[in-house]
């Protein structure tokens, strides 16, 4: 800090819990020709950005002593669960492995117990034709997770690596309730908010474009179906519902066909699309309620308001608009409006309101109204 100060005029000091963030006045706006401000800028051990437009605030961050490095152990632990749960899903879907089944509370618990036992005892073998579905689908969740952990690094947020959830088939298609990160230190202004939630739905958004478009291609048409994309699993059909962007890819692939049947990584890429439509939603502390945070302010509760109103109008159509609204709530801590940041009036620069539009077009692209066919 000492080296910074000849640049300042005017600075304040913020303790967020393991980070030190300070707001400071240059003495004279930042053009890039100051070369003494630019190397005590290069020196200091920490991140930092110009908060105007002028580049006369600068914010500086910077971890303090004692803070508490990742439990690698356990986060490893985790993603290999999930690695085993989805190549059973996968093997479930491909037919070479039908998961253990029995009615009741109890019977779903003792058929996952049993999942684990089978893998064991031999069913891992099984798992492994699998593949093609669990890899691209925990690609494209690794990936979303990287670009918000990689966003909050960029700003010295203290965050963990993700945290993924697994789940055995027997309780749900693809072997995952997804993946998180926590920040363990508050979020100082709306582009951080912005920048973090924007970074993992765009980033996740592109590698599942990519494996729809190999998806597609190794899926067949089908001339009998419950839908006209589905898949198969344990042996029994589910109907998928379109978003625009695999309505589009379906139509491109197979222009003339009545329906298709999705091959193992083209389900992944439609889990992964369907997932990133469902982070875009504005609601509460989802991906799309930061972004819509960080473009709008407080102003985001009345869009919020509206999309619970649309879903539960949605959820005549499909009831499980009503468990994702009530997931949304519980995520938020009871609420549809997102917390606020520790300094809500620095509005996002103007060079990156691109980004929140961007996550706009992405969410109207992957949004399925109807995911699961009758």
């Amino acid at each position: 800090m000492d080296e910074l100060l000849p640049f300042l005029v005017a600075w304040r000091v913020l303790r967020l819990g393991t980070r030190e963030v300070v707001e400071a006045q240059v003495a004279e706006p930042f053009r890039g020709a100051n070369r003494d401000l630019a190397a005590a800028l290069t020196g200091w051990r920490g991140g930092w950005y110009w908060a105007d437009r002028a580049r006369s605030r600068l914010i500086l961050i910077r971890a303090v002593p004692g803070a508490r490095g990742p439990r690698w152990l356990l986060h490893g632990v985790l993603f290999a669960l999930t690695i085993v749960c989805s190549l059973g899903a996968g093997a479930a879907l491909a037919g070479v492995w039908f998961p253990y089944n029995a009615p009741g509370l109890s019977g779903l618990l003792a058929s996952a117990g049993q999942f684990f036992v089978g893998m064991v005892q031999g069913d891992w073998r099984l798992f492994l034709d699998g593949w093609t579905f669990a890899l691209p689908l925990l690609g494209i969740l690794l990936i979303h997770e990287s670009g918000h952990y990689l966003a909050a690094r960029r700003y010295h947020i203290d965050t963990t690596p993700p945290f993924f959830i697994p789940i055995p088939p027997t309780l749900s298609p693809i072997g995952s309730l997804g993946a998180f990160i926590r920040l363990r230190s508050p979020v100082l202004d709306r582009r951080q908010l912005l920048d973090v939630g924007a970074a993992g739905p765009l980033a996740g958004f592109v590698v599942a474009v990519a494996v729809l478009v190999w998806g597609y291609h190794t899926s067949q048409v089908s001339l009998a179906a419950p839908a006209a994309t589905w898949v198969s699993f344990a042996g029994e059909p589910i109907g998928l519902g379109d978003s625009l962007l695999t309505h589009w890819l379906r139509q491109w692939a197979f222009p003339h066909a009545g329906s298709v049947h999705l091959s193992l990584p083209a389900f992944a890429g439609w889990v992964g699309a369907f997932v990133t439509g469902l982070n875009l939603l504005p609601l509460s502390q989802l991906d799309g309620g930061h972004v819509l945070y960080g473009l709008l302010g407080r102003k985001q509760r009345w869009v919020a308001g509206a999309a619970v109103l649309a879903l539960l109008v949605l959820a005549q159509q499909s009831w499980n608009w009503y468990v994702w609204v009530a997931m949304a709530f519980l995520i938020g801590g009871g609420r549809w409006s997102h917390p606020s940041v520790v300094v809500p009036e620095w509005r996002v620069p103007a060079s990156r309101r691109w980004v929140g539009l961007v996550c706009v077009v992405v969410f109207v692209l992957t949004f399925v109204p109807v995911p699961f066919a009758h």
